[in-house]
């Protein structure tokens, strides 16, 4: 009864649709092949066998038959209306799901390995986040003892800097009292030695002096 009851609508559908006068897609029915023919009666020739689940587009109905158009290679032919439905048969509908959930369970495993790949991109980005991190704290200690250090190098150097003058103008000081001295002991060796010439020269003239008069009194007494 059931079957009656669809074959009934379809039939009453293809009725109104044939009324109306424009094409509707249409399938064969399930698991069957019908015969494909020249005009709308079993004595008329037979173009082609139709599978189950071909489209076609349905022109015309006339009574029991449907005049078709073969949406693959544009051929023309009568069949049986009750070998039609509006619907893609169920074995191509279950077909067609069966692919959609291959190709959603190949997505699906895509999105899980893009997933996974992200997640351990994340894992190695959070591990570097990490050592860096680290590097930079043990960086920032590093540079606070520099700092300090840096601090104590130029206290160290203004120090050595100042004792570096203080040597210098010392050293300075040092040459210009040598100086002085040798320019002072040279000028006492000449003053010792114009003395010790005076002395001389003045003993000289004494005893020449003193010569002379012995010489008179000599004289005077002979």
């Amino acid at each position: 009864m059931k079957t009656l009851s669809m074959v009934l609508l379809v039939l009453s559908g293809f009725f109104g649709l044939a009324q109306q006068g424009w094409a509707a897609k249409g399938y064969v029915t399930d698991s069957f092949e019908i015969t494909l023919r020249s005009g709308p009666s079993n004595e008329n020739k037979i173009i082609a066998m139709l599978f189950s689940g071909r489209p076609v587009d349905i022109v015309q109905t006339q009574g029991e038959w449907s005049q078709v158009k073969l949406l693959d290679d544009n051929k023309e032919g009568w069949v049986l209306s009750r070998y039609l439905i509006n619907r893609p048969p169920w074995e191509v509908q279950a077909r067609k799901l069966q692919e959609d959930l291959t190709a959603l369970n190949a997505r699906l495993g895509r999105v899980q390995k893009d997933f996974a790949d992200q997640s351990q991109e994340r894992q190695t980005l959070a591990g570097e986040l990490k050592k860096k991190s680290e590097d930079l704290e043990v960086m920032s200690k590093e540079y606070q003892g520099l700092k300090k250090g840096a601090e104590g190098y130029l206290k160290l150097k203004t120090l050595y800097e100042a004792a570096e003058n203080n040597l210098k103008a010392a050293q300075d000081q040092l040459e210009r009292l040598t100086a002085e001295n040798e320019s002072l002991k040279s000028s006492e060796q000449n003053r010792w030695f114009m003395s010790g010439a005076l002395v001389l020269l003045c003993g000289l003239l004494i005893g020449g002096i003193v010569g002379r008069q012995q010489k008179k009194r000599r004289s005077l007494y002979s």
